[in-house]
């Protein structure tokens, strides 16, 4: 429930649109595992194409500046609505959930283990989709998304 005041439609939207960086960043997982082996589920990612083309197009740089843009410009900002900022910070710690998951992922990744990184891999993929699809619904109806842990990290970040 928004109890900082009340938000409007495009409060709602724009506070759903920093989970794109987690999910572009976590498609990595279900290219592992879940979308090579089922092409289908790919029509689902379809509209963000455009998005990701543009995001990888940034090269790692770009990225690293997209990240702290995020961190500095709105959720620092408090001229922006609570709203927005919680949202962006929530985003931003499922970000670095998946960047720290990665690099767990890479230095496990030895010959001979590949089902157990593919299985790895397919369960965080498949809750990244769940975190990031329950809190873009949560945004859309107004309310803030609590996912245990990660909201009680948002909300020592934002004020």
């Amino acid at each position: 429930m928004a109890w900082r005041g009340s938000t409007t439609v495009s409060d709602r939207i724009f506070a759903c649109l920093p989970y794109l960086l987690p999910l572009i960043d976590g498609l990595m997982f279900g290219y592992i595992s879940l979308l090579r082996q089922f092409p289908a589920l790919q029509v689902v990612f379809l509209p963000l194409q455009p998005i990701i083309a543009i995001y990888a197009s940034l090269g790692q740089i770009g990225q690293l500046i997209v990240f702290f843009a995020l961190f500095f410009l709105v959720v620092r900002n408090e001229k922006i609505l609570h709203f927005i900022r919680y949202n962006t910070m929530q985003a931003i710690l499922l970000d670095i959930i998946v960047f720290l998951c990665s690099i767990v992922l890479r230095v496990v990744a030895l010959p001979g283990i590949d089902f157990a990184i593919q299985t790895v891999a397919s369960t965080i993929f498949l809750g990244l989709v769940a975190a990031v699809g329950y809190s873009v619904a949560q945004s859309l109806m107004g309310r803030y998304a609590e996912i245990p842990a990660i909201s009680d990290a948002v909300y020592m970040q934002v004020r």
